[in-house]
C-alpha cells in the first residue's frame, strides 16, 4: 500500500446564478448538471426574484472599471459586425455606453426569478467560468454553456434596449466570489456533506 499522503484539493466556493432566460427556457437542470458532472458540489441553493436594490449590490453598478468594461465589450461587438455604436448610443465612449448597458443588465436580471447556487470544489471559480464560456455568447465556443445555448449579441440586445441574454453568472475571481457568497448566503444556508465521488477521490469510504 502506498504511504504517500493524499493531498486535499484546493477547495473554493463560487456563486453561479441561473438568470431569467435560463429559468424561462427550462434549462436550469440541464445547465446545473454540467457543473455537477465535473465534480462541483452544491452547498447552497435558492430561488429569488431580485429587486433593483439587490441587483445593484450584486453588480456594484458604481464600479467605474466594471461599467467601462461593459462598454468596451459592446464596442467590440459593434466593430466585429461593422456597425456604428453612435447610431444606438449617440457616443462611442465606453464608459458612457457602459452606464446604459449596466441599466439594461439590472433590468434584465430583475425581469424574472433567478436560481442561485453556491458551488464548492477544487478550483471551483476557474472551472465554473470555463464551463460558462466568454460573456459574449457569439464568442463562446461549442461545449460551453453560452456557446451551446445562446446566440445573442450586444448589438442586437442594445438595439432593443435590453440586457444581453447570457444565461448564467459565475463569480469572476476569489475576491468577487467572497463578496457574492456573503451577499447571497447566510452561514446557516450553507451545507457541509460528502458526495459519493468525493469520498472515493479522497479515500474516505
Amino acid at each position: 500500500m502506498s504511504t504517500v499522503p493524499l493531498l486535499e484539493p484546493t477547495r473554493e466556493r463560487t456563486l453561479v446564478i441561473m438568470k431569467p432566460d435560463t429559468v424561462r427556457r427550462a434549462l436550469t437542470g440541464e445547465i446545473l448538471a454540467r457543473f455537477e458532472r465535473v465534480g462541483l458540489k452544491i452547498v447552497g441553493a435558492k430561488m429569488v426574484w431580485m429587486t433593483q436594490e439587490f441587483a445593484k449590490k450584486h453588480y456594484v453598478a458604481d464600479r467605474v472599471e466594471w461599467v467601462k468594461g461593459l462598454g468596451e465589450k459592446s464596442l467590440m461587438a459593434y466593430t466585429k459586425n461593422g456597425t456604428d455604436p453612435k447610431e444606438t448610443f449617440g457616443t462611442a465612449d465606453p464608459y458612457e455606453i457602459g452606464k446604459v448597458v449596466a441599466g439594461y443588465l439590472i433590468d434584465y436580471v430583475c425581469s424574472g426569478p433567478v436560481i442561485a447556487f453556491l458551488l464548492e470544489g477544487n478550483m471551483a471559480i476557474e472551472i465554473a467560468r470555463k464551463l460558462a464560456g466568454p460573456t459574449l455568447p457569439i464568442m463562446a465556443a461549442p461545449g460551453t454553456i453560452r456557446g451551446d445555448y445562446s446566440n445573442d449579441s450586444t448589438d442586437v440586445a442594445n438595439s432593443r434596449c435590453r440586457g444581453l441574454f447570457t444565461l448564467v453568472h459565475a463569480s469572476g475571481n476569489k475576491e468577487e466570489a467572497a463578496y457574492e457568497v456573503k451577499l447571497w448566503f447566510k452561514d446557516e444556508e450553507i451545507f457541509d456533506y460528502t458526495r459519493a465521488d468525493e469520498a472515493l477521490r479522497l479515500g474516505k469510504f
